[in-house]
């Protein structure tokens, strides 16, 4: 019951995100100038997503001397990140949206502090292979 509840409450979240005008059937409109920050937001993790993933191509692209396996898991863990920024960013607006409307608290996530663990040690292991001039 627990795990059809909570598929039943995922879905209608998900189908909120290509029928955003739904939203406005909850509670009360908030003030234009927080719907407009989130939505800045928004955008701000699409422009992270897209980063990422120009990042994934760019290491794919320009390292070919870099071993074939951390190349390829280097590539992969940037644009599966990319694709993960992308959608959260969609729910993270919705989500936000939704609580303004509801005069509720902003929902809060671990998602950032996640991401920038994980693009930092990624930077750090492509240090450590600069610095051992396994990249060139």
């Amino acid at each position: 019951m627990i795990l059809t509840e909570a598929l039943r409450s995922a879905g209608a979240a998900v189908r909120l995100w290509f029928s955003p005008a739904r939203i406005r059937e909850e509670g009360t409109t908030p003030d234009y100038r927080f719907s407009l920050a989130n939505e800045r937001t928004f955008l701000a993790w699409l422009r992270t997503g897209l980063a990422l993933i120009g990042g994934g191509f760019a290491v794919d692209q320009f390292l070919p001397r870099l071993h074939q396996g951390l190349r390829v898991t280097f590539t992969v863990v940037l644009l599966v990140g990319g694709a993960l920024c992308a959608l959260r960013a969609v729910n993270h607006w919705v989500r936000c949206e939704r609580a303004m409307r509801r005069g509720g608290d902003l929902p809060v996530t671990r998602f950032p502090t996640a991401l920038a663990l994980g693009v930092g040690l990624l930077a750090v292991a492509m240090v450590v292979l600069v610095l051992l001039g396994r990249t060139t």
